[in-house]
């Protein structure tokens, strides 16, 4: 059954995570466009920030205070979580809560565990309950969509990409947790029958995303005149999507995706760290320029342990199936998040 966020009316959707970068562009995207009751299932840890969805809120003013509520729950408890889900009583569930940060994981990987694998254990066992209850309507478009990372596959060298069929391989405690939570929600759906679709995509950036990822810092630290430090040599590369690419690509997943399948969301920017770290030093060198350029302050440090090399998303098949694909260039994007954190 397909779904239309601009003509389904009243529909009831629960968005873990909302608090974070990826939950917050979805969220917004929603009150926008949608007539949707909106929870956001979040436990409001150090990288939330509901500034974004409040503002957005604020703006529409008439009913959108009505449609939104934030639920601050926890995943790891599962009475919370099973409270959480009654109460949201959802018509979809879009699952973007986790820790996600590889450097945290490598140092306190017990977190990860309880949120990625735990949490998602806890969420599926609630949704279980709740969908057996659910009538034979609303069970017909009943979707829970998990949303992943490309990390997951593991590393790639210069040739080739990662699509639905590559291999898991996590390297890091962060990426065997999210393939750990990968395989339990697919195994709910082979085993007990919940309606499930799972995305895995590449890197994001854009406004608010929180400073403990590579863009902003880059761009904080070099704001503050602090040194910004990049990994070995800088050539390890990445695919980069901008969330509002990302935004719209989960709601074309969770509208038109098949059940049960998978879909690789890419950017198609694969960039080296050096690249990354130039082009926003250049940057800053124009709009906020200083007596040194910017570049002054890249410094190399040890690289991280487990570093995977390279990340690339083969897309055709959400562009093929529904029709998705990024429509945003990362030269612009990147200016504009510059320019956002300024």
């Amino acid at each position: 059954m397909e779904l239309s966020i601009n003509r389904e009316k009243n529909l009831r959707i629960l968005v873990t995570g909302g608090g974070g970068f990826i939950g917050g562009a979805v969220i917004r995207k929603l009150l926008l466009e949608s007539s949707f009751y909106i929870f956001n299932l979040d436990k409001l840890s150090y990288a939330s920030d509901l500034t974004s969805i409040n503002k957005t809120i604020s703006s529409l003013g008439g009913d959108c205070e009505e449609r939104y509520k934030l639920l601050k729950v926890d995943l790891s408890n599962s009475s919370e979580t099973h409270s959480a889900v009654k109460l949201a009583n959802p018509d979809l569930i879009m699952h973007l809560a986790a820790e996600s940060h590889v450097d945290k994981s490598i140092n306190g990987p017990v977190e990860f565990i309880k949120s990625n694998i735990l949490g998602t254990f806890n969420l599926l066992e609630a949704t279980r309950e709740h969908y057996e209850k659910l009538s034979y309507e609303r069970k017909s478009h009943f979707r829970f969509h998990h949303i992943s990372t490309d990390e997951v596959y593991g590393t790639l060298g210069i040739k080739g990409k990662f699509k639905e069929s590559s291999q898991y391989d996590p390297r890091s405690p962060y990426s065997a947790s999210k393939a750990s939570s990968d395989h339990l929600v697919k195994s709910w759906y082979h085993t007990f029958g919940i309606p499930i679709l799972v995305t895995n995509c590449s890197n994001n950036y854009g406004p608010w995303q929180y400073h403990e990822k590579l863009i902003p810092k880059i761009i904080i630290n070099a704001l503050n005149n602090s040194k910004i430090p990049i990994y070995g040599k800088g050539e390890n590369i990445r695919d980069w999507l901008f969330v509002r690419d990302h935004a719209d690509a989960l709601i074309q997943v969770v509208s038109k995706g098949v059940i049960g399948e998978n879909y690789c969301i890419g950017g198609n920017e694969e960039k080296t760290n050096n690249q990354i770290v130039e082009m926003i030093c250049n940057y800053l060198d124009k709009v906020k320029p200083q007596n040194n350029s910017y570049k002054n302050l890249i410094t190399y440090v040890e690289d991280r342990k487990g570093h995977d090399f390279r990340y690339s998303i083969d897309i055709s098949k959400i562009k093929k199936e529904l029709n998705w694909e990024p429509k945003y260039k990362f030269k612009d994007c990147l200016e504009l998040t510059v320019d956002w954190y300024i």
